[in-house]
This record gives structure tokens, sequence and C-alpha cells, in this order.
């Protein structure tokens, strides 16, 4: 395998970064999962992904819609429980556990987020960690920690997937996080560092509050923004010829504020696009983890 300098060198010229897509990843394991469902559909079983929103938000609405036609087209059942915004914190839970003991549900997600006066993170621990596609429940999250099977948080599954399928090399090489959230900064640093031919990284995670944060930035291999913070990363916090992963982002109406700013492209040897980098692989891995739940069920 070639070091990250030597695999950008045949891609990109002085100024000019080499895209990383995130579509043709998406696509890669939409394919892979597809294939997997068309099995489980040859004894019988139909793998599902049930969907669960609270409220009248066009946006959350509209992931929901996306997560429905695509269960559609990988052969997915797509079961969904609309709640009203004015629904209790018990009529949610009473919608989780339904979920919970249809046996004909293998995967299952809330659609984040819920109106104010709802509690999610009480919400999230009552689903069954075995259906929780999200890969976000405690037990869940403590299985990543301690590198035993089950359900990956689906951003920092898609960002190592995105890494090997553009065959950025990840093992021994310098990662950084900017970022310390709970849903992606510190999962991605547990899945980089451990011991696999796409991870085996040296992984450091520093965050806004840390005064001198671009000292760490400038010397990664590999450097992530997951600060949540529109245009934080600019072209003088990337070490040159680094590989840039824009996975924080922020939204004004419908139009998206990612974390880095576009003339990073300068001085990047890779780096995803403002739209369509990250995004799909998150999508693919929530049907990845719901037709492995499925397949776990059916043993």
């Amino acid at each position: 395998m070639t070091t990250t300098s030597e695999s950008l060198e045949t891609h990109t010229t002085p100024g000019e970064a080499r895209l990383l897509p995130g579509a043709p990843v998406a696509d890669a394991i939409f394919a892979e999962v597809a294939a997997a469902a068309t099995r489980l559909r040859g004894r019988g079983i139909t793998p599902s992904l049930a969907t669960i929103l609270v409220g009248d938000d066009d946006a959350s609405a509209g992931y929901i819609g996306i997560k429905q036609r695509q269960a559609a087209a990988l052969g997915f059942d797509s079961p969904h429980v609309h709640l009203p915004a004015t629904a209790t914190q018990a009529d949610l839970h009473r919608a989780i556990a339904t979920f919970n003991t249809d046996p004909a549900v293998h995967g299952l997600l809330v659609q984040y987020p819920v109106p104010g006066h709802l509690d999610y993170d009480a919400a999230l621990q009552t689903i069954d960690p075995d259906k929780d596609v999200d890969g976000m429940h405690p037990l869940n999250m403590g299985r990543l920690a301690v590198g035993l099977p089950g359900p990956l948080p689906c951003t920092p599954a898609g960002i190592e997937a995105l890494l090997a399928h553009h065959e950025i090399p990840v093992a021994g090489r310098e990662v950084v996080i900017l970022g310390r959230g709970a849903t992606l900064g510190r999962p991605l640093a547990m899945l980089l560092a451990q011991k696999r031919p796409t991870a085996n990284a040296a992984v450091t995670v520093v965050h806004t509050g840390v005064p001198d944060w671009a000292r760490y930035t400038r010397r990664a291999d590999i450097l992530v923004a997951a600060a949540g913070v529109p245009g934080i990363v600019k072209p003088e916090h990337v070490k040159p010829g680094a590989v840039v992963i824009g996975a924080g982002v922020r939204y004004a109406g419908r139009r998206l504020l990612p974390d880095v700013d576009e003339a990073c492209a300068e001085v990047a040897g890779a780096i995803t696009p403002r739209v369509g980098g990250v995004g799909p692989t998150t999508v693919a891995m929530l049907f990845r983890n719901a037709v492995r739940a499925a397949e776990r069920a059916s043993q």
C-alpha cells in the first residue's frame, strides 16, 4: 500500500485537490445490502427499517422520505409512525416499544431532532440495541469501545468506508478529528484506532475548546472536520497535501453550511465535495446495519 502522499500525487496537480465523492461508496454498499436482502427474501424474510417521526418539521419529513424510497429500492419494508408535535414522552416510548416487540421489524430509528419538550436520549435508550440502526444506543457504543460486533454509528462507519473506497491509506497515518461529539468525533476516533487494514491510525481528537487547535490540524495526514461550525477549517489550518473530510455541517434554512471552507481544496491533496461527500455514505450505513440485524435475527 502506498503512503498518503504517494497515492495523491497521481491524482492532483498543485492547487487542485482530488475529490472524494460519497455516491460511489454508497452505491457499493447498497449493492452489498441489496444482495443480502435478496438472500433473506429467498428464505421468506423481508428485511425492514422502521422509522418514527415526531412533529411536522419539513426537513425531517424529507429525510424520512429519502429513507422510505431507498427501502423500497432495496426490497425492504419500511413501517412508519408519525406522532404529532404534541406527543408526550410516553407516546414516543410506546411507539418504540411496538417496533421493539415486532419480530418483522429488524431496524428502528427515531428521526432527530424531536420537539424540544421531548428527551431524545431517553427515547434512544428504550430502543432494542439489536435494532438500533443508528448505532448510538449506549450498549452499542460500549460494543464499539471494546471491539465487539454490533451496529456501528453510521457517519463514522461511512467515513471509514469512504477512505477505503478511494484507497486513502489510514493505517499508521496521523488522523486529527476536529470535534468531540457523541455521534461523530468520539466514535470515529475509536473506529479508526482499531486494528484493521482500513483503520489502525494514530488518532488525535481536538475541539474548539482548545485555543491552539490548529496546531494539531496542521500536522494531520487526514483531517476530519466534525465541529459543526461553518467555515471553521480554512486553508491555513490544513497541511499541504493532506486528506480533508468535511463531516460537520449546519443548515441555514435549506442551505448547507459545511465546516470546511471551499478554499481548502487549494491546499489539500484530496477533499470531500461540499455536497455529496459523507452524507450518502451515512444513509447507506443505516441500511447495512438494518440488513445485518435481519441476518442476526434469522439465525
